[in-house]
């Protein structure tokens, strides 16, 4: 609360006293809140110029709502004046310890140093504490700071005022918020902090909850402030995260959203109660502590006006509130008689009375914090348990096949701290079908416990009780606990285990996702894919090696001229050389298997050797109907467009699957029951990250690709298109500064995951040489009058081999002064002459030598290491799984005990992974016979399981033919 009073006195308004800065505090954060979607910057700015969060709702972003147009004033207010740096910065050569590891010393004198200069423009005091915490953001030998370096690509667009709106935060931020001194990192605070003052530091809070050290956490604020995608920072910034991977940066993100929720609320509620007159000091204190949403509950349930029908509002109405509150303060003076009205209903007997005063003090107890903090640790030392039951009307009226899914759960019971994931979200599925009734049972012991407790301590009277008023106070006690408190406590213990499900079915998603969509593409062969059908036949695509489409065609398999349509499949194989066929596993699939296994098993299509593979189809048939598939194949019928799309799932299967919205490919778990806000925003992470790490060659990619490249959306996807279109094929990362509608940051997030192919551009540059020649005359002769004609490209740019590699345009001077330490070139990037003399340089240097000769960090460093030595057209993915191709089947009535067998990870949950077995039902590896000692040593595991795409030997141990279910042990991963 230090910098309260200072913020108080830049707006000019002398206050005399604490009462005065409360209110001052607290309408500013109000306003901003309720008005967050409908504001209109001029007119309110006018009223209150010193607001430091009241533009927040100018940009929607779904990741992260509520910074992202601050993150934007922090970077452009820093770079704007970014040449009046007036402190002094420190040597090169220690600027990246100093990032990570500052000096005590130094971190203690920034405050200090901003308030010497109270001269200075806030802006310009922004300036100088961002220059001393990043260390040398002018300094083009730093990759790792992550606001780009060249001053003039920045845009002017915001006001003066705007600036002056993120200054607060920079006063108030100590060396103090963490004992290691990292936070230096943590440029602008956060909202939470910035604006609602909340008591408990961020960065701490973010550490607990995500076991992230603090110092990571701090860089990771900042890092997401200043509008930096995951995949950026998991890639360019390693040293300023310890390395972290992409689904612990979500993990930290989510976390800190949830946060940032809370202290919004509370702010909310502070401005209720202080509306209403309820808001005292202990009170505002307690709702600043608040770390959660069940703790903003507890504190201020006892403040809520509720509903006016509640028992205890109507006994409150009677005027019985002084009787109750006189039991537990003066019960001697206490006569219930007195309150007795004949002819007031609720007050005509004493018995009414009673029940009246037990009401009101059930409700007092039911919402008081210590009473509650009781219970619930009363609750984490016993034995609390879920049950989970056949609902009786379900059982007399219900779909047999329904009831049977949850065999399992009809008469089912676990500890809440033992139960799994899938379970709740199994519970709560077969809960809301009425098929399952749900309850959470709690032992008596804790009730006697609790009643015990309240009577003879917590509300023990502070003075003789009668034996009437004694048996009211324990019948309050009781009612409290039965109508009010369990019920609580079972709605928590609900809620809870249901959050935490959630969050681990979507985290399951993604990380299934990752492992489809990374699946290794199957280059350079022609493909039939088959979409397969009864009634309307089986739809055929042939596709070239670069994807074009050869031919498309129907044939009927299953009607009875299956020996008359081999034929014209045959023909169509042979004309086009296709050895290759992909089958959807829709309906049919089993059968047009077979067919195609019974075809080769006979060599009916010699002289070629063709091999079939199984693909999902999932999506494939909403993809067809989409807006995307008729612009890219107008002419094709959507039947056909499906069988396209099967086949290209095979090829490259990144770029086809990105065309369909993540949760149609269904490899998820109880994906229908989550929040689909959490869950899109979580997938479509996934994707831009996979999107990403993989690579695009921007002169031949489409445009859905280039939308899920870190830093691009649809927009300016669609502007890059449409240069390339405009002025040919782009020749280096920095034409993409030309695109509209690609600022700095843009480019900073996106330049290292575009790819640019060195032999294509050079053909075309050598191709158009006269053109272009004659072209250059032409504007000098004419143009040049009417307006400024940009630059042609070949003639102004020239192609930059680096820009072929992962190595981040703002790294390109260490590149190149590594490759002059080394003596290579950098037109022999990927060639074996360069991997040895990167061999021979790091074996005499060692790896952190070098980088400490050239003033870079180790992870920088590698990054360019690896950008060098990787061959031309180097693929993440082909460290990843291909598809499994075969030539025989396997039917579900072959298979017996004891069968060893080959198969395809399909899908992987908490309680095991299905593999595709080849038998039309994929059977279930069960969790506890997945082990270390089984998987593979040489992949690289982010956890102990499997991943869809993987290929794996089992052992049948279990068919159940009746329920189509087979239960597998993994022998090895392959």
């Amino acid at each position: 609360m230090s910098s309260l009073p200072r913020r108080v006195k830049s707006e000019a308004k002398a206050l005399t006293s604490e009462d005065d800065e409360l209110p001052s505090f607290l309408n500013s954060s109000s306003e901003s809140e309720e008005e967050e979607e409908e504001w209109e910057p001029k007119s309110k700015i006018a009223k209150r110029p010193r607001l430091p969060k009241k533009n927040e709702a100018k940009t929607k972003k779904v990741a992260a709502p509520r910074s992202a147009v601050a993150r934007k004033k922090v970077k452009k207010a820093a770079i704007k004046e970014e040449m009046d740096v007036s402190l002094p910065i420190p040597p090169a050569e220690d600027n990246r310890m100093q990032l990570l590891e500052p000096k005590e010393e130094d971190v203690g004198t920034k405050p200090k140093t901003l308030n010497q200069k109270p001269e200075v423009p806030k802006k310009m005091e922004i300036n100088s504490f961002q220059g001393k915490k990043v260390k040398s953001l002018e300094n083009d030998e730093e990759p790792s700071t992550s606001v780009p370096v060249v001053g003039n690509q920045v845009k002017h667009e915001k006001s003066e005022e705007d600036f002056a709106f993120d200054e607060p935060p920079f006063k108030k931020i100590k060396s103090t918020t963490c004992p290691e001194g990292k936070p230096v990192k943590n440029l602008g605070g956060n909202k939470v902090k910035e604006e609602f003052e909340m008591n408990w530091d961020i960065v701490q809070a973010l550490s607990e909850i995500t076991n992230v050290e603090s110092w990571v956490c701090a860089n990771l604020i900042r890092l997401f402030q200043e509008e930096n995608t995951i995949p950026f920072i998991a890639r360019y910034r390693k040293e300023l995260i310890n390395n972290l991977e992409a689904d612990a940066l979500r993990e930290v993100q989510q976390t800190l959203e949830e946060l940032r929720t809370v202290a919004k609320k509370t702010h909310t509620m502070i401005q209720k109660l202080k509306k209403e007159g309820k808001l005292s000091g202990c009170l505002l204190t307690a709702l600043l502590n608040c770390r959660t949403l069940e703790e903003l509950d507890h504190v201020s349930a006892p403040y809520k006006t509720g509903s006016k029908g509640t028992k205890a509002q109507r006994a409150k109405q009677l005027g019985l509130e002084p009787a109750a509150l006189s039991l537990l303060q003066n019960p001697m003076e206490l006569n219930l008689f007195s309150y007795i009205r004949p002819n007031t209903k609720g007050l005509s007997t004493i018995q009414e009375v009673e029940a009246g005063v037990q009401h009101i003090l059930a409700d007092i107890f039911a919402k008081d914090k210590d009473t509650l903090d009781f219970i619930r640790k009363l609750c984490q030392q016993r034995y609390i348990c879920i049950q989970s039951a056949l609902a009786k009307v379900s059982s007399k009226s219900g779909n047999e096949k329904d009831i049977d899914k949850f065999q399992l759960y009809h008469e089912f019971s676990c500890n809440i701290k033992n139960i799994q994931h899938h379970q709740i979200l199994a519970i709560n599925r077969g809960e809301n079908l009425k098929i399952l009734t749900v309850k959470v049972n709690i032992p008596d012991g804790v009730k006697n416990e609790f009643c015990w407790w309240c009577v003879n301590e917590r509300w023990r009277p502070k003075q003789f009780l009668k034996p009437e008023l004694m048996r009211i106070l324990r019948n309050s006690v009781e009612d409290a606990y039965k109508r009010l408190i369990y019920p609580l406590l079972c709605r928590e213990f609900r809620s809870k285990l249901t959050s935490d499900a959630e969050k681990e079915s979507v985290m399951m998603f993604g990380r299934n996702l990752r492992q489809l969509l990374l699946t290794s593409p199957v280059r350079g062969r022609t493909l039939m894919g088959v979409d397969p059908g009864y009634k309307h036949g089986c739809k055929l695509a042939i596709i070239s090696p670069t994807s074009q489409i050869l031919h498309t065609d129907v044939v009927y398999l299953h009607s009875g001229q299956g020996f008359r349509e081999a034929e014209k499949i045959k023909r169509l194989l042979l004309q086009y050389n296709c050895s290759t066929v992909v089958i959807g596993n829709g309906t049919a699939c089993r059968e047009t298997e077979a067919y195609f296994a019974d075809l080769i098993m006979k060599k009916y299509f010699a002289p070629l050797d063709v091999v079939y593979c199984i693909v999902s189809e999932a999506g494939a048939s909403i993809y067809s109907v989409s807006p995307e598939a008729s612009k890219e194949m107008p002419d094709l019928d959507p039947n056909l467009r499906s069988a396209v799309s099967i086949a290209r799932r095979v090829q490259d299967p990144l770029a086809e699957l990105v065309k369909i919205e993540p949760k149609h490919i269904g490899v998820g778990m109880y994906q229908h029951d989550v929040s689909q806000t959490l869950l899109k925003a979580t997938l479509d992470s996934v994707v831009e990250e996979c999107v990403s790490f993989v690579g695009v060659d921007i002169n031949i990619c489409s445009e859905i690709l280039l939308r899920h490249i870190a830093g691009l959306n649809a927009n300016r996807a669609k502007n890059i298109i449409e240069w390339r279109e405009k002025n040919g094929p782009f020749i280096n990362r920095e034409q993409l500064k030309e695109v509209k509608g690609l600022g700095p940051k843009s480019f900073q997030q996106c330049a290292g995951f575009i790819r640019f192919n060195q032999e294509y551009i050079k053909t075309f540059c050598s191709s158009k040489k006269a053109e272009l020649g004659s072209h250059a005359l032409l504007t000098k002769a004419g143009v040049q009058g009417k307006k400024k004609s940009k630059p042609t490209p070949c003639t102004s740019r020239q192609p930059n081999p680096l820009d072929q590699t992962c190595i981040h345009p703002e790294s390109y001077s260490i590149a190149m002064r590594f490759l002059s330490f080394i003596g290579g070139n950098a037109n022999d990037i990927g060639k074996s002459d360069m991997q040895q003399k990167v061999n021979a340089v790091i074996q005499k240097e060692g790896l952190e030598g070098t980088a400490k000769k050239l003033n870079t960090t180790v992870h920088t460093l590698q990054l360019i290491i690896d950008g060098l030595t990787q061959p031309e057209g180097f693929d993440i993915r082909t460290d990843f799984d291909k598809p499994d191709f075969k030539r025989s089947i396997v039917c579900f009535e072959d298979l017996s005990v004891g069968t060893v067998l080959t198969g395809k990870v399909e899908n992987a949950t908490p309680f095991g992974v299905f593999v595709d077995i080849g038998v039309g039902k994929a059977g279930l590896i069960p969790v506890r016979n997945i082990t270390e000692a089984k998987l593979s040593k040489v992949k690289k595991r982010r956890s102990l399981g499997l991943g869809p795409g993987e290929r794996v030997e089992v052992k049948v141990l279990n068919v159940d033919i009746p329920r189509l279910r087979i239960t597998l042990d993994l022998i090895r991963v392959l």
